[in-house]
């Protein structure tokens, strides 16, 4: 009985179906329904299609940072700032030992003058006083003679050397030959399959010639990126230009060997635009930090 219910039940529906282009439903009678969609083909991808290479290169350069190895001359606002807080607390403390010292022997010395002392009292004792500790220490500081803030290298206007402006932080910078120019940049080398980008700039410092340097890497992320395009001479379709991925080292010690060709120098903040074309110049003073 079941059957033939749904077969006056779909009828009405199977007849609008039927008028219905691409339905699937033919007009002749059938016993199934089917209705369906048009499904387009799936189109395999071609696996001899390759992506074609990148025309710019991925370099790695390292930005060695020389932190200032003593501090800066104080400015006359901060030499000031420094005695009036100097007197503040030599007003509001309390007395020293030495200080507290010195008063004793300035009472033991007035009772000695006293028509009444005792000279039992000091029998057997060798005193040393207090002014005769300060009077060895003046002699001490007479002799002692402080470091030298100008060094060999900052009379000579070396460069190249790493004992040089002590009071500021230094830059490592290498010269490099692009196509037929001499330019001067940061260490960097191009970047290899299978290996990071700091892995990249970490070789970049390795490599470089007569390097004894140890440096500590801050953080796995470049902290600036640089892209430019090679000369005219040496620019291709397949190798436009460069992008460069700068990652901060802290030196820790070690040197470059020194170089007849001045391959390497260690500048200043201010020195930079000596050597860096103003485009890397303002890339590299974005994270650039003098400490």
């Amino acid at each position: 009985m079941a059957a033939p219910v749904r077969r006056v039940l779909l009828r009405p529906l199977r007849r609008i179906l039927t008028q219905i282009p691409g339905s699937g439903v033919a007009s002749s009678g059938c016993r199934h329904l089917s209705v369906g969609l048009r499904v387009p083909a799936v189109q395999k991808p071609n696996e001899a299609v390759l992506e074609s290479p990148s025309p710019w290169r991925l370099l790695g350069a390292v930005f060695v940072q020389r932190l200032a190895v003593i501090s800066r001359d104080r400015s006359s606002i901060e030499k000031d700032f420094a005695e009036l807080l100097k007197q503040t607390e030599l007003e509001r403390s309390l007395l020293a030992d030495h200080e507290l010292r010195l008063l004793e022997d300035a009472e033991r010395v007035s009772r000695k003058q006293e028509e009444d002392y005792d000279s039992d009292e000091d029998s057997g004792q060798d005193i040393v006083t207090a002014q005769d500790l300060e009077d060895t220490w003046d002699q001490k500081l007479r002799q002692f003679k402080p470091a030298q803030r100008l060094t060999e290298a900052d009379k000579k206007a070396d460069r190249t050397c790493l004992e040089r402006c002590l009071e500021d932080s230094l830059v490592l910078l290498v010269k490099e030959k692009i196509g037929s120019e001499d330019v001067w940049l940061l260490p960097q080398v191009q970047w290899e399959n299978g290996e990071t980008l700091r892995e990249t700039a970490e070789r970049a410092l390795t490599t470089l010639t007569g390097n004894s340097i140890k440096a500590t890497f801050l953080g796995n992320a470049p902290c600036g990126v640089y892209k430019y395009k090679f000369p005219k001479d040496v620019r291709t379709e397949s190798c436009v230009g460069a992008k460069v991925f700068f990652f901060k080292a802290l030196l820790g010690s070690g040197d470059l060997a020194p170089n007849k060709k001045g391959g390497h120098v260690w500048v200043s903040k201010t020195e930079l635009q000596d050597y860096l074309k103003p485009q890397y110049l303002e890339q590299v003073g974005r994270f650039m930090v003098d400490l």
